[in-house]
């Protein structure tokens, strides 16, 4: 009997056991290297020639420019599509729980370009702000205003790529986000109702507070995600012009694949990755006492 039950007890941990080893080792023992390396003039053709610096590669990272430069430029592109984004997609959730012909169309249209390849829809948009033959600037001219250089101009490119990149990550925040609304407890808003509350009363006193679990996920998440985008910028401007597009995840790319730093590029992983963990600590300990549980 005793056997039996320590074999029942080790069954779960033995299922268990492949995912563990992926993790273990794709995502453990590579991050554990990167650590590693950090802390080295890492020859990336030859390993033997690699000396170690200890805190050079980080001492020379944050007394550098180019990178304090990319991180205000990281920044600038987590404020133009987090909060933005929320925003939105809260609206357009709220739209899309109401009944009416089509609804079942305009999801699957908001979410649909979430599912579609970056690179593939990059490519489309970097059409989309061609400033000679782009749709954008045809409307602005149909309009009768300034036509506008978006991804080739250093003060609108930025402004390009948030403005993909709503299109693109919007439908994955409205999905969450209806998924909150679907769990309120409709006996709560109908209460509200009875008692006379308006439909900004009820939203704001009943929705909203218990919309803020579902809240702070879509708010840490795409600040994650915000802080590691790479692809459209790649795609779009490749960090320019002018470096106005510079993000750190792009700056890592260019000293590890381009310059073959690769000891200064493993400790700017290693920074961003502090700074990604120190945003969502942040994060959490605001939101922890706003936060509310059915």
């Amino acid at each position: 009997m005793i056997g039996d039950s320590r074999r029942r007890r080790f069954i779960p941990y033995l299922y268990l056991t492949p995912a563990g080893l992926i993790f273990l080792i794709f995502t453990i023992l590579p991050a554990a290297f990167v650590l590693y390396i950090s802390f080295f003039n890492w020859d990336f053709l030859n390993s033997a020639m690699s000396t170690y610096v200890g805190l050079g590669n980080y001492r020379n990272l944050l007394t550098s420019s180019e990178f304090w430069h990319s991180l205000l430029v990281s920044l600038y592109f987590v404020i133009g599509t987090v909060p933005v984004g929320l925003f939105l997609a809260l609206i357009i959730a709220l739209a899309l729980m109401k009944n009416f012909p089509g609804r079942a169309f305009v999801r699957l249209s908001v979410f649909s370009p979430y599912v579609t390849p970056v690179v593939a829809t990059s490519i489309v948009w970097i059409w989309i702000f061609n400033p000679q033959f782009g749709l954008l600037n045809g409307i602005l001219h149909g309009l009768h205003l300034p036509q506008l250089g978006w991804l080739e101009s250093p003060h609108w490119a930025m402004i390009g790529v948030i403005i993909y990149t709503l299109w693109h990550s919007l439908g994955f925040d409205v999905i969450i986000f209806m998924a909150g609304l679907s769990a309120i407890s409709h006996e709560l808003t109908e209460a509200a109702r009875i008692d006379g509350a308006t439909r900004w009363q009820e939203f704001w006193a009943v929705t909203w507070p218990l919309l803020s679990p579902t809240t702070l996920f879509v708010l840490v998440v795409t600040t994650i995600g915000s802080m590691q985008a790479f692809t459209q910028f790649f795609t779009m401007t490749e960090g320019g012009p002018l470096s106005s597009t510079t993000t750190v995840s792009y700056l890592l790319y260019e000293m590890a694949f381009i310059f073959y730093r690769t000891g200064p590029a493993a400790a700017l992983a290693v920074i961003l990755f502090v700074i990604i963990a120190g945003l969502t600590a942040l994060q959490m300990v605001i939101t922890r006492r706003r936060t509310f549980y059915q």
